[in-house]
């Protein structure tokens, strides 16, 4: 087992379930079965997220309004990936992306992708993140961090996405102190490389560091050349199975 530094006592509220926050697949017309399988009766999604060509694309695709709308049937929220290159993108440029969004696709919130996590960017971040509830009814907000941020990030979006990388680093980390203060459903790992035979430990990890929202995937990023997020794990079913019924604390 790793080293972890475990939650403080009292502050993971009892009974959350734990499910599946859905990164970013393939596109539908190349992963159809993939989208599929997001909308099996039990399968435990929290929200999938759709990533038309690096954010809405410039028309409607119907693949991916099919696709989007088979999963808010299902009950699975469906967000738009906002890429704020760490900050840097402008932010006229994130709104017209939000804006063909919600009118092209109707998303139920955003995933806003390489979100810087230092202090002195809050301040940009907390403006898109007030913009983005102007402009749609009550939306979900992922800040998608990939790293433990500054604990100010906290206050401005329902999610942060706090680890995202390898098995090999996921099975030696540690939660920041502050995270304990929150519950679990606040918190998002995204974890590649997950050896199969190493799957119930992924989960115990997850549920010890406080994070209700997880993906794992056996799929790699091949030093970097590839998208570990493109294609359904290889245990998908295994993953139903377990977490399917609610994995609680």
């Amino acid at each position: 087992m790793p080293h972890l530094t475990r939650r403080k006592e009292g502050g993971a509220s009892t009974g959350v379930r734990t499910g599946l926050g859905v990164p970013g697949l393939a596109h539908p017309l190349v992963a159809p079965a993939e989208w599929g399988e997001l909308t099996r009766p039990g399968a435990p999604v929290h929200w999938a997220v759709l990533d038309v060509a690096d954010g809405p694309g410039v028309r409607p695709d119907p693949h991916c309004l099919q696709a989007a709308g088979r999963l808010r049937t299902a009950g699975v929220r469906v967000l738009g990936r906002l890429d704020l290159v760490h900050g840097t993108r402008a932010f006229g440029d994130v709104i017209s992306d939000v804006h063909r969004y919600l009118e092209w696709y109707r998303v139920d919130g955003f995933l806003l992708h390489r979100c810087p996590s230092e202090r002195e960017a809050l301040p940009h971040v907390r403006r898109t993140v007030a913009a983005l509830r102007g402009l749609a009814e009550s939306p979900h907000i992922v800040l998608g961090h990939g790293i433990q941020p500054y604990p100010g990030y906290a206050e401005n979006a329902d999610q942060l996405v706090t680890f995202s990388g390898s098995w090999s680093d996921y099975r030696w980390s540690q939660a920041a102190e502050w995270t304990a203060d929150y519950p679990p459903e606040r918190f998002c790992h995204l974890v590649h490389g997950v050896p199969r035979g190493h799957l119930d430990e992924a989960l115990r990890i997850a549920r010890w560091l406080g994070a209700a929202t997880i993906w794992f995937t056996d799929r790699t990023d091949h030093g970097g050349r590839a998208d570990p997020w493109e294609a359904m794990p290889g245990y998908w079913d295994d993953i139903v199975s377990r977490i399917g019924t609610g994995v609680s604390e």
